[in-house]
């Protein structure tokens, strides 16, 4: 699903404007983004959870050459699904 698709969908699903659905959707990623950049974590009960984990830094190997590289240490963003949307997706 585009992000086109997405906004079409909830603002079918809303029964609000495309415009409208857009703006949502595009307040709940900036939000999304600010919370996970300060470090927090989010929790959408039953749907899942945003969090930030911390990689070690670790030694990977160049898959054409064989060669070892170094990989640094890094912050990523990691989602876990819900019970109820794990459900949903069975």
């Amino acid at each position: 699903m585009t992000k086109a698709e997405l906004v079409a969908a909830i603002g079918k699903e809303a029964k609000v404007s495309k415009a409208s659905a857009e703006k949502a959707l595009n307040a709940f990623t900036a939000t999304v983004t600010k919370a996970l950049k300060k470090g927090d974590r989010l929790s959408l009960p039953g749907f899942g959870t945003f969090s930030v984990t911390r990689r070690k830094a670790r030694i990977g190997r160049n898959p054409q050459t064989g060669k070892e590289i170094k990989i640094p240490a890094a912050k990523v963003a990691k989602f876990k699904a819900g019970n109820l949307l794990k459900s949903a997706v069975k």
